[in-house]
């Protein structure tokens, strides 16, 4: 059987050919010679036979050939069942490999945003990790921090695929204002069509094209520190997934931006005077010796004041410790605001002593400079315990390289000249 189905095709035509008509006309007639009898009875029955046979065959073949096709197509729609879940899985699996990337990702961010401190590094990976992940490098990327002072949102950082796109709302919009007053995160499909938002304030605010937005806040211990946006001008271009991630690194951000509020606030005190907000003096000296070693090499002049109250014991015995820290922060402050177009470094050096450095201003124009301020110290009002006062200070002034080119030397040479103006009387500024 192998070998016949092993033949060429048209020989295996032939045979069956012949097999046809042996069985059916001459292996017939045959018989019908050697039964000697007349062949068309035989034939009539031997075909009526067949033809019962036949019959039978092609019925059952029919029925045979019905069921086939019918199980063939519940194979193929079974086929095509689970090539639609196949797809289907695929899809999920595919999608699910994306999140675990995602999620993945978190802890590397988390790994960046720890390895500084610093409020400008950190807010700088938030931004740029944001922008990468959810954004995919496409449309606008804004995180916006709220200034403590003001209460007011203020850009941070911006990351964009257009380079030359200018961000006009430096203060946010009327989407970031809504997601500051819900404090909930927020997935605009088209901006056009939301009903939340009027369209016409939205473009007077910010002519950059937008059409979908996520945003989220940065939220800790329900304190809002800022937002994280993103937008693009395609409509549907961010998912629910992409919300849920953008909360995520908001969360994160949100741990890392206020431990390095704290850090900057813990810097400020270490080098800032807590009472009068002026440089303390161990610090004064370091940026001293700095700012002495500038002006040698650039041959410019450096000149130092130092100050001392008058008789501020009188001022602590009369009316107590706290209107000494009153007067204390009131010179702070008239020394600030009349000395601030100088530039000056200021510390506080000592209980109620002070030490002023002016960068790129000679001796003699120095010394005009301090009686000025010596005398808008004593001009100015103070009120302690409901009594109106004032008080005054004694100033010496040495400079560099006038007086020396070291800077130990010129602090003790202005150090010389204070304690001179005291025993000339206070109130003046003497030189040495």
């Amino acid at each position: 059987m192998l070998t016949f189905l092993r033949k060429p095709p048209f020989l295996r035509v032939v045979i069956r050919v012949i097999l046809i008509l042996l069985i059916y006309f001459i292996l017939p007639v045959s018989l019908a010679k050697i039964l000697n009898v007349k062949p068309i009875k035989p034939l009539f029955l031997f075909y009526l036979i067949n033809a019962v046979i036949l019959f039978y065959l092609f019925r059952k073949s029919s029925l045979k050939g019905y069921d086939f096709e019918r199980r063939m197509q519940g194979l193929e729609e079974k086929i095509n069942l689970l090539n639609a879940e196949y797809a289907k899985e695929l899809k999920n699996n595919s999608g699910l490999k994306e999140k675990s990337l995602r999620y993945n990702s978190l802890g590397k961010i988390l790994e960046k945003i720890n390895l500084s401190l610093e409020l400008e590094a950190v807010t700088e990976t938030i931004a740029s990790e944001a922008f990468s992940l959810i954004g995919r490098d496409k449309g606008v990327c804004i995180l916006y921090l709220i200034d403590s002072r003001t209460q007011k949102l203020v850009l941070s950082k911006a990351r964009k695929e257009d380079r030359g796109l200018v961000i006009k709302a430096k203060e946010g919009d009327i989407i970031d204002f809504w997601v500051l007053r819900h404090v909930n995160p927020i997935l605009i499909g088209d901006i056009k069509s939301d009903f939340r938002f009027d369209l016409d304030k939205l473009i007077a605010q910010d002519i950059r094209p937008a059409a979908s937005l996520i945003s989220a806040p940065f939220l800790s211990d329900n304190k809002e520190l800022g937002i994280l946006r993103l937008d693009n001008e395609i409509p549907n271009f961010y998912s629910e997934d992409d919300l849920r991630f953008l909360v995520s690194i908001s969360d994160l951000g949100a741990v890392a931006i206020e431990n390095s509020e704290l850090f900057k606030r813990a810097q400020d005190l270490a080098i800032h005077d807590a009472l009068t907000g002026l440089y303390t003096k161990g610090y004064f000296l370091e940026r001293f010796k700095e700012e002495c070693k500038r002006t040698v090499r650039q041959g410019i002049s450096l000149t130092l004041l130092m100050l001392d109250i008058d008789f501020f014991k009188n001022y602590n015995d009369q009316f107590g410790h706290t209107a000494g820290d009153i007067v204390l922060k009131k010179l702070s402050q008239i020394m600030t605001e009349s000395l601030a177009s100088f530039n000056p470094l200021i510390g506080r050096f000592g209980g109620e002593e002070f030490c002023i450095a002016i960068t790129g201003v000679d001796k003699k124009e120095t010394y005009k400079i301090g009686d000025s301020l010596r005398s808008k110290i004593e001009s100015a009002r103070i009120v302690l315990r409901r009594s109106e006062t004032n008080i005054t200070v004694s100033a010496g002034l040495a400079s560099l390289p006038a007086d020396t080119l070291d800077d130990e030397e010129l602090i003790r040479k202005a150090d010389k000249a204070m304690y001179e103006a005291k025993q000339k009387g206070r109130n003046q500024v003497c030189c040495i």
